[in-house]
């Protein structure tokens, strides 16, 4: 994880999960310089004997179609899409930095979109249908939109469950005390999966324990 990203994550905020767009999103990209460059490169050769002063200069030209791809490829490595266990956060830009976030709590649902090829290189779409207009709402060409999908469904699962508790400083409805000890192996699977810190888990078992 990179300073930036763990420079905007909250107080008890972690990362469960970081993708970016699939390699497949800039291989066109890389195969158009390579285009240019042969074509640029064959003009300067056959031209050579008649001008090689011009076919010099026509070389320095392949710069433009390596610089337009580094620049595509430095925006793609930059651009990821995270899962934390309180929102979505998809980060771009190399220098300039925008992020865009959406919180567990409204999203309502996911839709994936997977072509033929998608599912075979593991890429796909995901749309993020959320309670309002502002956040995330279309990742292209993401890498492992599966896994991505299921990691964001089960921490917003996983972020209900402990709202129950926090609500109240308890588990609701005053549970029996035969419940209490199933509540805190629950607390327990949501401390190992990162969730939860030790110290939130600490506090909530003692809550748990105080109702016995």
């Amino acid at each position: 994880m990179s300073a930036y990203v763990d420079s905007l994550m909250g107080s008890s905020e972690k990362v469960l999960l970081i993708e970016r767009q699939h390699w497949f999103a800039w291989v066109p990209r890389l195969i158009l310089a390579l285009f240019i460059i042969l074509i640029i490169t064959a003009v300067c050769v056959v031209a050579l004997p008649f001008t090689a002063g011009l076919s010099l200069y026509g070389l320095v030209l392949n710069i433009v179609p390596i610089w337009t791809f580094v620049v595509h490829f430095l925006n793609w490595y930059n651009e990821t899409y995270i899962v934390t266990n309180r929102r979505i956060i998809q980060t771009a830009g190399v220098i300039n930095k925008r992020v865009i976030d959406s919180s567990l709590e409204k999203i309502n649902d996911v839709v994936l979109t997977q072509s033929l090829v998608g599912r075979i290189m593991d890429f796909g779409n995901l749309e993020i249908l959320t309670a309002s207009d502002v956040g995330l709402n279309k990742l292209h060409h993401i890498q492992s939109p599966v896994r991505f999908k299921i990691a964001m469904l089960n921490a917003k699962e996983a972020m209900h469950d402990m709202t129950d508790i926090d609500d109240t400083g308890q588990a609701p409805a005053h549970p029996h005390q035969h419940d209490i000890p199933e509540m805190i192996a629950e607390l327990n699977d949501l401390r190992k999966k990162g969730l939860i810190t030790d110290a939130e888990f600490q506090e909530k078992r003692a809550k748990l324990m105080s109702e016995i």
